[in-house]
């Protein structure tokens, strides 16, 4: 018997449509936290607005925006559990900030500060820039858990770009075979820097490509931030019975790739605009507005409390004391070996790394 592409159908999961209308039952969150999950997108936004205005003027390194991707983010972070693990890529402000890294942080890690690294007491691993690599430590750290029992999800996050890295289909035949508590969070954003998602892959969709290593493929409308929650609910309740998940949030990237690409070279306003027509604060907003809970007072004030956290954060992490050399012995082992001690013990105290 042969299998054609065209036989395995996925059909995308969508609680708002594009004007922000219901079209099927909401998921079960209280109105306090509809309004919780909007105001995380609104300092997602801030952030993101603000961090590109400063690279502008050469106060923080390259920036990799998210603007656009905020339901995404949001709207699957806002689903974890304190103990679920979440592996990044440099795109996962949105993530980690619902998951518990200090704003701040994020600023250290663009000036190229050391404590820009850590994510101190939040589950959530250094940000990695190898592609597709992240998918990897999920896995691995997936496997610990399951080794020691716990009842934690690891979550890998990674763009469409990503898949097409062999790291990721390893993840995946290793995840099916060994039913991992894992779950691998693609969010599809039309573009892997220049390169279309029609010249990435075959298939009508990365979330078939999960058939193929014996896991759960869903996909969503990741500017719909009730339909991206519902979905990795579930996928993370799935995977906690040790049931491995592939999700693929559609979503666009509307800003660049990151501040050092020009994407007006090769993408056109049209396609700019129909998917600026589909923003996802735009839909989020609609829908609460006509739910009879936010109004553009408590718009307008949320937007000048995201904007107030987010310049603390940045006099914060401008003001935090250069990293010392020997604090790069402390990041990898508890107990250093003998030979991290000996040259430990031959660089100058007195240096700094900027």
């Amino acid at each position: 018997m042969w299998l054609e592409p065209n036989e395995t159908v996925i059909e995308r999961i969508q609680f708002l449509d594009e004007n922000g209308k219901l079209i099927v039952a909401s998921p079960d969150l209280r109105d306090e936290e509809l309004i919780s999950l909007y105001k995380w997108m609104i300092q997602a936004r801030s952030f993101d607005q603000r961090a590109l205005k400063l690279q502008r003027q050469g106060r923080i390194g390259t920036y990799a925006p998210m603007i656009g991707q905020e339901a995404a983010q949001i709207g699957s972070a806002f689903a974890l559990e304190k103990q679920d693990w979440v592996y990044p890529s440099y795109r996962e402000i949105g993530v980690s900030l619902v998951h518990g890294v200090p704003m701040a942080k994020f600023f250290l890690y663009t000036m190229g500060h050391l404590k820009g690294a850590a994510s101190g007491a939040a589950n959530v691993f250094p940000v990695q820039i190898i592609i597709g690599a992240q998918c990897l430590h999920a896995v691995g750290g997936a496997w610990a858990g399951k080794y020691n029992k716990e009842n934690s999800v690891s979550v890998a996050y990674i763009g469409d770009g990503g898949t097409s890295e062999g790291d990721f289909h390893e993840a995946l035949n290793f995840a099916g075979v060994y039913e991992l508590p894992v779950v691998f969070f693609v969010q599809n954003n039309q573009w892997a820097i220049s390169v279309p998602i029609s010249k990435q892959t075959g298939s009508a969709s990365i979330a078939q490509k999960a058939v193929a290593y014996g896991i759960t493929g869903v996909q969503v409308d990741g500017n719909d931030a009730l339909a991206v929650y519902s979905t990795m609910k579930q996928a993370l309740e799935r995977a906690r019975r040790g049931k491995p998940v592939l999700v693929e949030a559609i979503t666009y990237r509307q800003g660049p790739h990151t501040t050092a690409d020009d994407p007006t070279k090769y993408r056109n306003n049209g396609e700019l605009e129909e998917w600026l027509a589909k923003d996802p604060l735009k839909r989020m907003k609609t829908f609460l507005v006509e739910k009879g809970i936010w109004n553009e007072e408590l718009e307008q004030k949320e937007y000048e409390w995201a904007d107030q956290k987010v310049s603390e954060a940045f006099e914060l992490a401008v003001n935090t004391p250069s990293s010392k050399v020997e604090e790069i012995f402390e990041i990898v082992y508890e107990q250093k070996s003998n030979q991290l001690t000996e040259q430990l013990n031959s660089i100058p105290t007195e240096g700094v790394l900027k």
